[in-house]
């Protein structure tokens, strides 16, 4: 059986980390090596890697080089010595909750480690990626049972395999969904102004020979007015306690639209997005973006001088918007405060 899955942004190679430079594609396909702190801290702030979990799994490397430095300067006293390093870890992408998540697993184990810290924080560090791909794989089975034959589907932004350990989130749906002949059509939002949709998401699904149709974000009202859509499915960088779902900018106003029209819509996120501790998505802090990125297309100005921008990266759609949560743990239906409690007491996935 082909799963469509042929692609990995993370690799650990040679003692450092191979990054797909995805600010890069789809006219070059490279990789940047990554052996220091601070350079996974830039790769992660300047969007060489990118999506929630996949910056969770690139910090956790960042954890194991800042480990190495911090034993080579300062010996068995590594733990202070590492601290701020750390730290500039988590300040890079402020939204997304993998990152926290990833980086907290890993100075979990710090009290127990002795001697040189390296080897143990790798092994973990691996066995993170390890379970997203695995969590991948479950929630796209998960997410395909709820899918009908001839499946019409929108995606917006780029939730696939080079967002995530591999296999992808609302793409790992996409891809099981292919496997077992559901899938229609793939539609593609082109998502600016990173243009995620345009330059990632469909060039990841052709590298996997899964068609797909590009538009522009605003015609997605139009093909849901004529019934050419029968899902949305997104990803998500945080899900809030009472459902409420953080996602690339846009993904609200299509969970509007969809609800209008009769849409389903589907959150496709490990559990390792879920952050309980906030109570709704107005907790959620809001990254905001350079004005230039509004302003400019690949690196050519386009609006009209003078003008003021403003550029949230993100934005959050309400719960009472999403038909259904997938994660490894299980789906959520209608999700509310103590349906994502129920979740996630569960003590194991169902992988």
């Amino acid at each position: 059986m082909s799963y469509h899955d042929t692609l990995r942004a993370v690799m650990w190679e040679n003692e450092s980390v191979q990054l797909l430079e995805q600010r890069l594609l789809p006219h070059q396909h490279t990789f940047v090596t990554i052996n220091t702190a601070q350079a996974m801290e830039d790769a992660i702030r300047d969007m060489i890697v990118r999506g929630a979990p996949a910056i969770g799994i690139a910090a956790a490397y960042g954890v194991v080089f800042a480990a190495k430095e911090a034993y080579q300067t300062a010996g068995e006293n590594w733990r202070e010595a590492i601290v701020p390093l750390v730290s500039a870890l988590e300040a890079s992408r402020p939204t997304a909750v993998n990152l926290m998540w990833a980086l907290a697993r890993m100075q979990a184990l710090f009290p127990q480690l002795t001697g040189n810290p390296v080897e143990a924080l790798l092994v973990e560090a691996k066995k993170i990626q390890a379970e997203d791909i695995a969590a991948n794989y479950k929630m796209g089975e998960l997410g395909a049972a709820l899918l009908p034959e001839h499946c019409r589907i929108l995606t917006h932004c780029n939730a696939g395999s080079i967002a995530t350990g591999g296999y992808g989130t609302a793409l790992g749906v996409v891809r099981r969904a292919q496997t077992e002949g559901k899938v229609a059509k793939v539609y593609a939002d082109e998502t600016r102004p990173w243009l995620q949709g345009a330059r990632l998401t469909a060039w990841e699904l052709l590298q996997d020979n899964i068609p797909v149709t590009l538009l522009a974000d605003c015609a997605a009202a139009s093909l849901m007015q004529k019934g050419e859509i029968d899902w949305v499915i997104v990803g998500s960088d945080r899900i809030a306690a009472n459902g409420d779902v953080a996602n690339k900018i846009g993904t609200y106003n299509l969970a509007v639209l969809a609800h209008y029209h009769g849409v389903k819509m589907m959150v496709v996120a490990p559990t390792s997005t879920v952050d309980m501790q906030c109570a709704s998505g107005a907790n959620i802090t809001i990254e905001q973006r350079t004005k230039t990125e509004v302003w400019e297309l690949a690196g050519q100005r386009v609006a009209a001088e003078g003008a003021d921008a403003i550029n949230p990266v993100f934005d959050v759609t309400p719960a009472e918007l999403v038909d259904v949560i997938i994660t490894e743990k299980g789906v959520v239906s209608q999700p509310t405060h103590e349906k994502m409690l129920d979740l996630m007491s569960q003590n194991e996935a169902i992988i």
